[in-house]
């Protein structure tokens, strides 16, 4: 079939003035599946927002009014090292291990904790606007999300920002729980759904989506919430991924569907 050169002027042209282009079907993200290789058990009353791994310590931060703590364990043998609880009515958010601080976000509340990432003590804390959700550290600087598809750079010290990046054809996105891997790309929860997006923080294009439904049982969805929680396992290619509520933490692969 003949093609029209004004229709397809007309076509490029409105391609180039769309923020996100027309892209067909070649130009889609891969998609992946998880492989699970190994699970550890979870606690399920840990309403999850945060999960990190550093110098063989696991670090989780758990929401709700009132009732969010972070914790420290022994990432080979799960014991506890320590235990703190999120200051008054604060609701708790994503955490990330940055040098000597491990920083905690707040939901709603516009603070950011900086702890000692031995005894979790407060040490400090810092002021930022808008939602607090997700948070990693990515070399010089802290990658943040607050609900949306965009991603915010920090300061590690300060805490300041010094940069966005807004995710390319995927605006809809709720970017929830970061992990930044040594490859520099960045994994995200997508907020409310099975789903993790692999994001080049660079760009903002989306690497990767990765399908982690069927890793609970029909009967333990119908007592969990969402999956929310994802950490690199240091010297692997694999990640730790969990949820709210949920009995078990999954050592997994992403691996082509």
């Amino acid at each position: 079939m003949e093609r029209n050169p004004r229709s397809l002027a007309m076509a490029v042209l409105f391609c180039l003035l769309t923020a996100s282009g027309c892209t067909g079907a070649d130009d889609a993200p891969p998609e992946l599946r998880i492989e699970v290789v190994g699970t550890r058990p979870h606690d399920p009353r840990a309403f999850t927002q945060g999960l990190e791994i550093s110098d063989g310590v696991l670090y989780e931060s758990t929401g709700l009014t009132g009732a969010s703590w972070v914790r420290a364990s022994d990432l080979a043998t799960g014991a506890e090292l320590a235990r703190a609880q999120v200051p008054g009515d604060f609701f708790g958010e994503g955490i990330t291990r940055a040098g000597a601080t491990l920083w905690q976000l707040t939901w709603k509340d516009n603070v950011a904790y900086a702890r000692d990432p031995a005894s979790l003590a407060v040490r400090g804390q810092a002021r930022y606007d808008g939602e607090g959700w997700g948070l990693c550290t990515r070399g010089e600087r802290l990658v943040m999300s607050d609900g949306t598809a965009t991603l915010t750079f920090r300061d590690p010290i300060s805490f300041a920002v010094t940069g966005t990046v807004a995710l390319d054809g995927y605006r809809g996105a709720h970017l929830n729980e970061l992990d930044c891997a040594p490859d520099g790309s960045v994994y995200a929860n997508d907020y409310p759904t099975d789903r993790i997006l692999r994001i080049d923080p660079e760009s903002g294009r989306v690497l990767g989506v990765i399908d982690a439904r069927g890793l609970l049982t029909p009967a333990e969805r119908a007592r969990t919430d969402v999956l929310n929680g994802i950490a690199h396992l240091p010297g692997t290619d694999r990640f730790l991924v969990t949820g709210k509520y949920w009995p078990t933490i999954f050592e997994v692969r992403f691996v082509p569907v």
